[in-house]
């Protein structure tokens, strides 16, 4: 594996991981408040951002794994 090709995924990853934990932060803030009724206290919304930030790693990460592999080819990944 090529050198440009793991920096190309990381580069990837930063870019794609503020949105993406942005989006998921945000959705799961309102899921949280429509089920519980109320507004979450700031432990509740930093847990929430927390929980967040770990599955945008979790989903970001292969895609742009495959994203670069399927863009540059099987040559570089």
């Amino acid at each position: 594996m090529s050198l440009y090709f793991y920096f190309s995924v990381a580069l990837l990853v930063l870019l794609l991981f503020f949105p993406a934990s942005h989006i998921i932060w945000v959705l799961s803030i309102r899921r949280a408040e429509r089920k519980l009724g109320r507004k979450l206290t700031e432990q509740e919304i930093q847990g929430q951002r927390n929980r967040a930030r770990f599955i945008a790693v979790l989903l970001i990460t292969p895609f742009s794994w495959f994203f670069n592999l399927q863009l540059l080819g099987p040559l570089h990944g």
